[in-house]
C-alpha cells in the first residue's frame, strides 16, 4: 500500500480525531484500512474531523452531545457506543449524554431513546470496568 500525501485538512483532521477518539482506536482503524477504503478514510478525516469537528463556534463537549443524539436517532449502534466512549475525552458528562438522549425521545422516538439508553448503559459499564 503506497503511502498517500496529505494536506492540511487531513493533517488537522487526524490530530482532531486522536484528540476525540484517542489514539488506541485511531490507531487500530488506521491498520485495519486497505486499498480500497482508503479514500473513505481520508474523506472523514477531512470531512468531519476537520471541516466540522475542529470548527471554533461550539465546544467538544456540545459536538460530542449533538453527535451522540443523531446517531442515536439514526439507530447507529456501534457508533452511538464509540462517541459515548470518545466523551471522556471532550468532556461531555453522563449527565449531558442522558440530556442528549432525552432529546432523541422527543424529537426521534422513545424506541431510537429507548435503544440507545441501552447502549449507553452497556458502555458506561464497560468504562467502568476498564477503570477498574
Amino acid at each position: 500500500m503506497s503511502k498517500p500525501q496529505h494536506g492540511d485538512r487531513y493533517v488537522e483532521g487526524m490530530a482532531t480525531r486522536r484528540s476525540v477518539l484517542g489514539d488506541a482506536h485511531v490507531d487500530r482503524a488506521e491498520a485495519a484500512k486497505t486499498e480500497f477504503d482508503i479514500p473513505f478514510q481520508e474523506l472523514i478525516t477531512e470531512a468531519a474531523w476537520s471541516h466540522v469537528w475542529s470548527r471554533p463556534h461550539i465546544t467538544r463537549r456540545e459536538r460530542s452531545m449533538i453527535t451522540i443524539a443523531l446517531l442515536a436517532a439514526l439507530k447507529q449502534d456501534e457508533e452511538v457506543a464509540m462517541h459515548i466512549r470518545a466523551s471522556v475525552n471532550t468532556g461531555a458528562t453522563r449527565d449531558d449524554i442522558r440530556e442528549a438522549l432525552l432529546h432523541v425521545a422527543i424529537y426521534a422516538g422513545v424506541p431510537a431513546a429507548n435503544h440507545a439508553m441501552k447502549i449507553a448503559r452497556k458502555t458506561f459499564d464497560e468504562i467502568d470496568a476498564q477503570a477498574g
